[in-house]
């Protein structure tokens, strides 16, 4: 979405809630209230016959060696954060030092938002528990409705009921509920930028009824290679002179697809929703979280240019100083150059910056 209209007045807290706000949002569509008063979304329709059978297009990771764990004394391990699927759970491991309240990292895993192989256990998941911890953050590890169980967006929906339920529970886990980064990668990277810029839009909090008194917004947002504009990825990868192995956004078999739940040019303004730039006019600098964005170069699943632009785009609304955006050069789609040492001391190095 390219416009530029909203301006950040004395309300801009808000925002969300108002009509002026919500009028320049595209809506949820098509949308059947019900009895409970839940906005609720129709059953994925069927996908065309010519898609059974085939292979959906998944991103490439590369092999990790698993962290060591062992060390990390205070561990929660499945905890449920909702009621409507045993998906809906997360892992919370604590710092050995400090008395806490602890800043929180909610680290959401990858996966084409449909790979079960990918989950809050997954070896890139821990690696960014084993930094965070000893960087002195509680980190949570989080699963949520992956495309196979719910369409878009059930897993947005999903990942604001972590945050809301951690807020509620903040005492309980001495976390410090004014200290959140959402950190993701791949379509995890999407979901915490979409935490990032929807704190305040509340119907995507979707079918999770519990904590709805509480925020999800975030503080901070560290997006790794996170895809952010569906509907543009061929053109970009056609611009860029690159050739994805993976074909056309459009397949039906594509994870995109999949997660959207139809063809995704059926109806457009329901799968710009999934884009984190649509909801980037509702931002304002005094409350809005601060943005690390990084991307690889070479990365021939999701256009890097996807990430160049959400940068952009986030200066022009918020300013400079809220975004950090890194082009790592011949990085791939989950290149081990994301959670090196030396990348992984520079991001947190910016968070103590701007979590202060």
């Amino acid at each position: 979405m390219n416009k530029r209209f909203f301006t950040c007045l004395l309300a801009c807290t808000l925002l969300a809630g108002s009509a002026m706000a919500q009028s320049q949002i595209p809506q949820l569509s098509p949308v059947t209230p019900t009895g409970s008063g839940i906005t609720e979304f129709p059953a994925p329709p069927t996908l065309p016959s010519s898609a059974k059978g085939k292979k959906p297009q998944l991103p490439r990771e590369k092999p990790r060696k698993t962290p060591d764990l062992s060390y990390i004394q205070r561990k929660y391990i499945d905890i449920r954060y909702g009621s409507i699927s045993p998906t809906q759970t997360f892992d919370l491991y604590l710092p050995n030092e400090g008395k806490g309240p602890y800043p929180v990292i909610v680290d959401i895993h990858g996966g084409a938002f449909m790979l079960k192989a990918l989950d809050s256990k997954s070896v890139n998941e821990l690696e960014i528990v084993d930094a965070g911890v000893k960087h002195g953050y509680a980190v949570v590890s989080i699963n949520y409705r992956l495309s196979g169980e719910a369409r878009f967006p059930r897993a947005v929906n999903d990942a604001k009921a972590v945050i809301r339920f951690l807020r509620a529970n903040a005492e309980r886990y001495n976390l410090n509920p004014n200290k959140i980064v959402a950190w993701g990668g791949s379509a995890g990277g999407n979901l915490a930028a979409m935490l990032g810029t929807t704190g305040a839009v509340n119907d995507l909090n979707g079918d999770n009824t519990e904590n709805q008194q509480y925020s999800s917004s975030v503080q901070a947002v560290v997006d790794w290679f996170g895809p952010c504009d569906f509907l543009k990825y061929d053109e970009q990868f056609k611009a860029s002179g690159k050739t994805t192995p993976f074909g056309s956004v459009f397949s039906p078999t594509s994870g995109e697809t999949l997660y959207i739940g139809q063809p995704l040019t059926q109806d457009t303004a329901f799968t710009e929703r999934a884009n984190p730039e649509t909801y980037i006019p509702l931002l304002c600098t005094q409350n809005a979280p601060y943005f690390i964005i990084e991307h690889g170069t070479a990365d021939l699943n999701i256009p890097t240019i996807q990430s160049v632009n959400l940068a952009n785009r986030l200066k022009k609304q918020l300013g400079a100083d809220k975004v950090y955006m890194e082009l790592l050069l011949g990085a791939v789609h989950g290149d081990p150059a994301f959670s090196s040492q030396a990348n992984l001391e520079k991001v947190f190095r910016l968070l103590a910056e701007h979590l202060k």
